[in-house]
């Protein structure tokens, strides 16, 4: 058959795929840049053949050589994805399926010491793609135990961690009875263990399949196993286990046990907190943990969220009695001054942010330039120009010329301001703090004859 004739058999076999199918593989295309001929041979393929172009591919993979880079990770792991699709189309007997999708499991060492995969794109198609299509076969699969026995083969290595995802699914496609005499046979090899390693990695495997079963006291118990004292993270995580199967007081008493002084994990605990609280009906906790949390971060959501519990009659003397405390503070918080502007209180913002000039730092550009927006909007020009000629120093003592055009721009927008400020109280005249700029940094050429350039 030469080339013409492959081209219109080719034509021909897509054409009787039907519309739906071709519409769903130039979406597929559009979406993820597949290589467009491996598709399309995927599509007209026979099952019998996709299951061997994925046997080709897997093969590859075990005697994979050269090095993937960063940037050509995506490109490879839309490769290791359209594999796994080969392995869908070509194959419907859930045991070969299952089976097979282990082996794409098994070259992980393979992939990941030949591959720059600080993206996580690579690592994310076992976790996901992969996990799924495994999940896809062993639920068909009648024969549970052979599927237990086939996931701990497996588990068996797992340098690289992205085979957690098998046992950590394993409730998806396993009866809870199953999932007990799995368990029950993990705890008699770990007994066995004599070496600590061994020993830990069978006790997480059953902490996995104890938290899936909502089996906390398990999860616990597992935990101190082979943890022994209980740290901070431990005690969130096995309160958390016990929230999600729904013994509300033992969470709570297991965050007791972490002391209120500590600041590791505070949000993570918080959050805990707040959940166990609202499923209490504790309103006066619940009220006092969100009070903590606005004080120490005043945003409009934490206002938002402590209203919500405590009344939205409080508002006005929420807000006053902290901007009363914002004002006291000495050091300069710019979530602070972006939290008065946001409620309104734009004097309140001006006067923070006058009586703190000299704590504004350009070098946080990101936080800084949005205020001098804000403050500009509300016509404040001596405090929006304070603000950007902290921006501008920032940019000229670093000597960044890339970031010259920035500098100029701020500069110019100074130029602007000048006009408008009626009161310069103790701050130098626009004239004043040009002259010092130009005897500071007059010797960056670039910058100044750029900014002669475009006034």
């Amino acid at each position: 058959m030469n080339d013409s004739q492959m081209a219109e058999s080719r034509k021909q076999k897509l054409i009787n795929l039907g519309a739906d199918a071709l519409a769903d593989a130039l979406l597929d295309i559009a979406v993820h840049p597949y290589d467009a001929d491996d598709l399309i041979e995927q599509l007209i393929a026979t099952p019998q053949e996709n299951f061997l172009r994925f046997k080709k591919k897997l093969s590859s993979l075990k005697n994979l050589r050269g090095f993937i880079e960063w940037e050509e990770a995506e490109s490879f792991a839309l490769e290791l994805i359209m594999m796994l699709q080969d392995l869908e189309s070509g194959v419907d007997d859930p045991l070969t399926g299952i089976e097979l999708v282990a082996e794409f499991y098994e070259t992980d060492s393979t992939i990941f010491e030949m591959c720059d995969d600080s993206s996580g794109t690579i690592g994310n198609v076992f976790l996901y793609d992969a996990m799924k299509l495994f999940g896809h076969y062993a639920s068909r699969y009648s024969d549970k135990d052979k599927v237990v026995e086939i996931i701990l083969k497996v588990m068996q290595n797992n340098n690289y961690g992205v085979r957690d995802t098998l046992i950590d699914s394993a409730g998806d496609c396993l009866p809870d009875d199953v999932i007990r005499s799995t368990i029950t046979n993990l705890q008699q090899w770990a007994s066995k263990e004599k070496d600590n390693f061994g020993k830990r990695h069978h006790l997480k495997l059953i902490e996995s399949l104890a938290r899936q079963l909502k089996d906390a006291k398990l999860f616990e118990e597992t935990r101190i196993a082979w943890c022994g004292d209980l740290s901070t993270a431990a005690l969130i995580e096995i309160a958390r286990v016990y929230l999600e199967s729904g013994d509300v007081e033992t969470a709570h008493s297991r965050m007791k046990k972490i002391s209120q002084y500590k600041t590791y994990q505070k949000h993570d605990r918080d959050e805990l907190l707040k959940e166990i609280y609202q499923k209490q009906g504790d309103s006066k906790k619940l009220g006092e943990l969100l009070f903590q949390q606005f004080r120490s971060h005043h945003t409009k959501d934490n206002l938002q969220a402590l209203l919500d519990v405590i009344g939205h009659d409080k508002r006005d003397n929420v807000i006053h009695d902290e901007t009363r405390q914002i004002l006291k503070t000495e050091s300069l918080q710019e979530s602070d001054a972006k939290f008065l502007i946001a409620v309104g209180k734009i004097d309140e913002a001006e006067e923070y942010l006058l009586k703190r000039a000299d704590q504004l730092n350009g070098d946080f550009y990101g936080r800084l330039l949005s205020l001098a927006e804000a403050m500009e909007v509300e016509n404040r020009h001596l405090v929006t120009s304070l603000i950007y000629r902290s921006l501008l120093m920032s940019i000229l003592e670093r000597g960044r010329s890339k970031a010259y055009y920035h500098g100029i721009r701020y500069l110019k927008k100074l130029d602007k301001l000048a006009s408008n400020v009626a009161d310069w109280k103790e701050f130098n005249h626009h004239k004043a703090f040009k002259e010092q700029v130009v005897e500071a940094h007059g010797r960056k050429r670039s910058f100044w004859s750029n900014y002669e350039v475009e006034k």
